[in-house]
């Protein structure tokens, strides 16, 4: 009879050590669950894109002004600038391809516009109306006007006037 009981008080021991083994397995399985976590990603910014890349493509003669007064003056001149043109082409991601204020290097870059507010064209990750944007002051497809959001860059370079190369 000693040699039964202690096998039953064996069987149960084992029982009740399994049954520990699963609770605490539960609870380290349900702590990772609710443990801390990385954060999700940020949001990309929504907006719609009012100009088609297509339609930015292509070559430009380019100046600048800084007085609304020279606007018309700048316009020609940008013209005269097709001899040596600055060439917009496709990204690879849906956007285009130009220079930042600044920056020697092309990025690319997206018409983006917010709940029918102005046009701009910059970074597709910042948002629509972000320092490193320029807001679109006219575009016919033969004329694109953008004026620089930041400040200081706007100081330095004043609008910018692209005029489409024949």
């Amino acid at each position: 009879m000693f040699a039964g009981s202690k096998s039953h008080v064996g069987a149960t021991r084992r029982a009740g050590l399994l049954g520990v083994a699963i609770t605490g397995l539960a609870l380290t399985l349900a702590g990772c669950a609710s443990g801390p976590t990385e954060p999700p990603p940020p949001a990309r910014p929504q907006f719609t894109s009012p100009i088609p890349p297509d339609r930015l493509v292509g070559r430009w003669g380019l100046a600048a002004y800084h007085r609304p007064d020279d606007a018309t003056r700048t316009e020609n001149q940008a013209r005269a600038q097709c001899s040596n043109p600055y060439v917009i082409t496709a990204g690879t991601n849906g956007g285009v391809m130009m220079y930042l204020a600044d920056d020697n290097k092309l990025t690319e870059v997206v018409s983006k516009q917010v709940a029918g507010g102005p046009t701009y064209i910059g970074p597709p990750d910042d948002p629509a109306g972000g320092e490193r944007d320029r807001q679109v002051v006219r575009f016919d497809g033969n004329v694109l006007v953008l004026k620089w959001l930041d400040p200081e860059v706007a100081r330095r370079y004043g609008t910018m006037v692209y005029v489409r190369c024949s």
